[in-house]
């Protein structure tokens, strides 16, 4: 079934999800599968974290590896994707339209938020690619108002990819480790939390996840990797139902969960 709109939030998990992509990655292969071929993608990743919204107008795009210390093999991969200048004014413009500020960087290329999951559902690496940054000092309500902006280009044939997690304490992990490897019990907790008021189309819960939530604090340390499934949320509109294509836990602490609009 092809989606009814151009929003996806996805999960990049840790950087060897690229050599072990299981059951998430089978799952954003056959969700590619079902959608229109777009004429570009803008990608939102956690790893571009700016002051103010920063869209990528690079022709070729850079593979970042902004990572240290995994599998050799990571460091070999690349994501060959073009830009597209065309698409990247169309997002500057809807941007700034909707009131923001907004900068331009002709040399950014893809981190590992965005070619990862790019990777799992695109491998041939054949569709422009358009980056944006999050401003994880601006919090869920300014995420949710860039998607918004961008609502417009998802009419437009362009792919709104919002990538993140849904839990993201990294802090956590050896404590799992040190438990037996065993998922923390807040992990589930937080993505059963998350998936209900999706499905509820609960956003004013959503937005206020750390004081409407038991444990949205503890499974974010730091916001930026739940404000992308923000922007894809606004970016989708209130008309949108979201729909879960997966739901699984990896590396203990991490909430693969994603979402496709409907």
């Amino acid at each position: 079934m092809q989606t009814a709109r151009n929003v996806l939030f996805v999960p990049h998990g840790a950087p060897t999800f690229a050599l072990h992509p299981g059951a998430a990655g089978a799952a954003m292969a056959q969700l590619a599968q079902g959608l229109v071929t777009p004429r570009a993608i803008v990608v939102v990743s956690p790893h571009w974290d700016t002051a103010v919204p920063t869209v990528g107008t690079a022709t070729q795009l850079e593979t970042i590896h902004d990572f240290g210390g995994f599998d050799s093999r990571l460091y070999d991969l690349r994501y060959p994707a073009t830009g597209c200048p065309e698409a990247a004014q169309q997002v500057v413009v809807a941007l700034q339209t909707h009131g923001f500020a907004v900068q331009q960087d002709a040399q950014r290329g893809l981190d590992h938020g965005a070619w990862i999951p790019l990777r799992q559902m695109f491998p041939d690496a054949d569709i422009p690619v358009v980056p944006l940054s999050v401003q994880s000092h601006a919090g869920p309500a300014h995420a949710y108002r860039i998607g918004q902006a961008l609502a417009a280009l998802a009419q437009d044939n362009i792919l709104i990819v919002a990538s993140g997690n849904i839990t993201h304490n990294l802090r956590d992990y050896q404590t799992a480790r040190m438990a037996g490897g065993q998922t923390l019990a807040y992990v589930q907790d937080f993505a059963d939390w998350v998936h209900q008021h999706m499905v509820a189309k609960d956003t004013p819960a959503l937005l206020n996840y750390r004081q409407a939530s038991a444990s949205g604090a503890r499974a974010h340390p730091s916001e930026e990797h739940l404000l992308p499934l923000f922007t894809a949320l606004g970016a989708a509109g209130p008309q949108a139902q979201p729909q879960a294509f997966y739901r699984g836990t990896s590396d203990y602490v991490i909430a693969m969960d994603g979402y496709s609009f409907h």
